[in-house]
C-alpha cells in the first residue's frame, strides 16, 4: 500500500489475537491501523494480552505499551470498547462487566447490526478440544507456533531488505498441515452452531487465526484473523455490510524497550 492514506470510520470494528507480550506481535502494523481507522465501537475478541507468554518470560517493549495506550485514548474520546478475553488472556474473565479505563470487560456478546442482523461474538477458544480437555498439548502446541514465529520473523526481516511485502512463513506452513485444516473446518462448524443455538444470523470469532468470512449453513461465520500473522481485522460500515481489512504497512518502527511489569501482571505471575 502506498501513497495517502486517508482516515476510515466505520461503525465498528472486530479485532482479536494481537498477543501483546510475544515478539511475534505485529504492533508497528496494528498501531498504523489504529491511526487510519476509527469505530464508534471497537470489540476486542480474545488474546489481546498473551499471559501464557508473559508468565514463561516477561517481554513488553514499548510498542506493546502504545497499543494499550492508543485504545485507552480512543475510549476517553468516546469509542465503546469491549473487551472479551481468551485463553492467552483469560486472568480477565473474572472481571465480566468490569470497566478498565473506560474499557468493558465480556464473557461475550450479541451484536445487532445496522440493519437488523444479529451476530454472537466471543473469542471461541472454549471450542477447542485441545485447550479445553488437553492443556499441556496446548501448551506443547504453543510452543511449537513460537519456533514457527522465529523462523516468520528472520524471513520477514530478509523480505524487508530486499524490498519484498510481508508474507508470513508459520501461517502458510499451518495451511500445508492436513490435520491442522481439518482442525479449522471442524472448529467452524462447531462455532457456527452454537451461533444457530443462540437463534442469531452470524458469529464473530477469533482463536485460530485464520482470517475468513463464509456461510456455513445458513450462519454467516466471520472469523478475525490475527495481528501476529494476517494482520486482519473485520469492519462494519454504516449499513451493516462487514468488511475484512489486510493492513500491512507500517509507517515507523517502534523502538525496542522493554517495560517494567504492571503491579497487576507480578500479583497474577505470583499466583
Amino acid at each position: 500500500m502506498t501513497g495517502q492514506v486517508e482516515t476510515r470510520h466505520f461503525r465498528t470494528l472486530f479485532i482479536s489475537d494481537v498477543h501483546l507480550g510475544s515478539k511475534a506481535a505485529r504492533t508497528d502494523f496494528l498501531l498504523d491501523f489504529l491511526r487510519y481507522h476509527e469505530a464508534d465501537t471497537i470489540f476486542l475478541v480474545g488474546d489481546i494480552i498473551d499471559g501464557w507468554r508473559l508468565k514463561r518470560n516477561w517481554y513488553w517493549p514499548q510498542g506493546c505499551n502504545d497499543v494499550v495506550q492508543k485504545f485507552l485514548r480512543k475510549a476517553r474520546k468516546g469509542t465503546r470498547i469491549v473487551y472479551i478475553p481468551g485463553n492467552h488472556d483469560e486472568f480477565l474473565r473474572s472481571f465480566p462487566g468490569t470497566h478498565f479505563g473506560g474499557i468493558e470487560v465480556a464473557e461475550r456478546a450479541i451484536h445487532e447490526m445496522a440493519d437488523g442482523r444479529k451476530y454472537l461474538v466471543l473469542h471461541g477458544d472454549e471450542f477447542d478440544v485441545v485447550v479445553r480437555n488437553a492443556r499441556l498439548l496446548a501448551y506443547l502446541g504453543d510452543w511449537a507456533y513460537d519456533a514457527a514465529i522465529v523462523i516468520n520473523l528472520g524471513l520477514a526481516a530478509i523480505r524487508r531488505r530486499l524490498g519484498m511485502p510481508y508474507w508470513s512463513f508459520s501461517a502458510w506452513a499451518k495451511l500445508q498441515v492436513k490435520h491442522a485444516v481439518n482442525f479449522i473446518g471442524e472448529f467452524q462448524r462447531v462455532v457456527a452452531e452454537e451461533a444457530r443455538r443462540h437463534n442469531v444470523e452470524g458469529v464473530i470469532c477469533g482463536h485460530i487465526h485464520h482470517a475468513v468470512m463464509e456461510d456455513i449453513d445458513g450462519i454467516h461465520y466471520v472469523n478475525t484473523g490475527d495481528w501476529v500473522e494476517s494482520c486482519t481485522a473485520i469492519a462494519e460500515h454504516p449499513d451493516g455490510t462487514l468488511e475484512m481489512i489486510s493492513w500491512q504497512r507500517d509507517s515507523a518502527v517502534a523502538e525496542i524497550k522493554t517495560l517494567a511489569k504492571p503491579p497487576v501482571l507480578e500479583d497474577m505471575q505470583a499466583a
